[in-house]
């Protein structure tokens, strides 16, 4: 029996069906159009329940907790279900998608002085074409092994959009 990564030991106690409804959280990444856009689009509803009033710290907190959990479950997912990286995991889209937003929520924030739902669309739209076309080396970030391989270019493709995002808020408003 090969070795289990240390960090990922406790997903061994979780059975296959848990391991993967958490992954493609649920029935969002079964379905056959567009899983990865759909799985963004659970991510801003992420965002917005946990992330959007957070204070930076919890921001940082939280969006850390939800990379490891991410890595762990698309790691035992990937395991379990035998392929690499398959579009039906969709959890990695949703962890990444809140930093996209980093430093634009609150009351005081980008999002609520710019009415709100065309930032949340704009960097929606952003994420999606960074993460289709992975751009910037993103690509080689799906390289690394198991779960993290799955995880990291989508956080790749967030930060891109969270600064593009940034970028063009600063130079249009």
């Amino acid at each position: 029996m090969k070795p289990i990564e240390p960090y990922i030991f406790w997903t061994r106690f979780l059975s296959t069906p848990v391991v993967v409804n958490l992954a493609t959280i649920g029935p969002v990444g079964r379905i056959k159009k567009a899983p990865g856009t759909l799985g963004s689009v659970v991510g801003v509803v992420f965002y917005s329940v946990f992330f959007y009033y957070a204070s930076p710290f919890t921001f940082i907190i939280l969006a850390a907790f939800s990379a490891y959990f991410s890595v762990a479950i698309c790691d035992a997912a990937e395991k379990r279900l035998q392929m690499r990286d398959p579009g039906m995991i969709v959890l990695d889209e949703v962890v990444a998608v809140p930093l996209i937003f980093i430093g634009m929520g609150g009351d005081s924030g980008l999002i609520a002085q710019n009415d709100g739902w065309p930032i949340l669309l704009a960097g929606f739209v952003l994420f999606r074409a960074f993460d289709i076309i992975k751009p910037f080396g993103i690509s080689r970030l799906q390289n690394l092994p198991g779960g993290l391989g799955c995880v990291a270019d989508d956080i790749a493709a967030a930060l891109a959009a969270c600064v593009s995002l940034q970028l063009i808020l600063h130079f249009i408003f």
